[in-house]
């Protein structure tokens, strides 16, 4: 279908490519990009990628914004990913690749609750299927352009993820999303930067503070008021500010800083917010989120 004739597209035509682990929440990324106006292709074959590009861009309207979801289970998937996008780019297209993931526990849980095994377990166990889809997907992993955990979000929580990167705004713009976290629940694996905001006063040991989060008013006072705060949060809206623009000549579009503190429900929230809207003061596109406010 392609050929060196064809007229080359333009800066409207956007394509998302959506691929990820079974069980990590594609077909939900799929659904939350029809909501922001995407036509959504499912179970594409790699093969058919350059293709479908093509036909967007030559149809125009609605499929001027087009999203491809890839997955294992197509005959016709292979593990060359990085060649498909490669392709695509010579043909001057600007693929995005969203690689969806979640931890093997949380992905063992979901594949147990809806009785299904997992499409590459075969005789074997669902950490089996599991591992030797991680082991197919690892280069498609290193190379996308955002990965989203799905291990800690629900169903509303990951369409708001998605509707927050793609809805809306300049595509071609840098977006950074501030994502407060627990230290002891982990370091979140698609961030970029990670802040640590355990030098600061633990706003639990006061005892008006304690049931209370770092999004209430209180609490962000007691937090940003304490010394080192206010410098800490220059320093990294500095620090984004002063490399956002070569992220954006280098073709990033996403940027996870991560900000963590013991539970993720006081001072990271805190830090987090008051970071993001730094940030948009500096007109640059930026949103709070908090992975593990109300685990505890």
């Amino acid at each position: 279908m392609h050929d060196d004739s064809s007229a080359p597209p333009d800066d409207e035509t956007e394509l998302v490519v959506v691929t990820g682990v079974s069980g990590g929440g594609r077909s939900t990324v799929a659904r939350a990009l029809e909501n922001v106006g995407f036509y959504v292709v499912d179970n594409l074959p790699q093969a058919l990628m350059l293709d479908m590009a093509e036909l967007a861009q030559k149809a125009g309207g609605a499929a001027r914004h087009t999203a491809m979801v890839l997955d294992v289970r197509s005959r016709a998937f292979s593990t060359d990913l990085v060649g498909a996008i490669k392709a695509l780019k010579e043909r001057g297209f600007h693929p995005r690749v969203v690689f969806v993931d979640a931890d093997d526990e949380v992905l063992i849980r979901r594949f147990e609750s809806v009785r299904r095994s997992h499409p590459l377990q075969g005789d074997g166990r669902l950490a089996d299927g599991i591992a030797a889809e991680r082991k197919l997907l690892e280069e498609a992993r290193d190379h996308a352009d955002v990965i989203i955990d799905t291990s800690h979000l629900n169903v509303n929580q990951l369409r708001r993820r998605v509707e927050e990167l793609f809805g809306g705004e300049d595509a071609r713009r840098l977006r950074v999303t501030v994502l407060s976290f627990g230290f002891k629940y982990g370091l979140p694996p698609d961030a970029d930067f990670v802040l640590d905001a355990r030098f600061l006063p633990n706003p639990y040991w006061v005892p008006e503070l304690r049931e209370h989060n770092g999004q209430e008013e209180a609490v962000s006072t007691y937090v940003l008021g304490q010394p080192g705060a206010g410098e800490f949060v220059a320093t990294y809206a500095n620090l984004v500010g002063a490399t956002a623009p070569g992220f954006e000549r280098e073709g990033k579009r996403y940027l996870t800083v991560a900000v963590g503190c013991t539970g993720g429900k006081h001072r990271s929230v805190a830090i987090a917010e008051e970071l993001a809207d730094r940030l948009r003061q500096a007109r640059i596109s930026a949103h709070a989120q908090h992975r593990d406010l109300g685990r505890e």
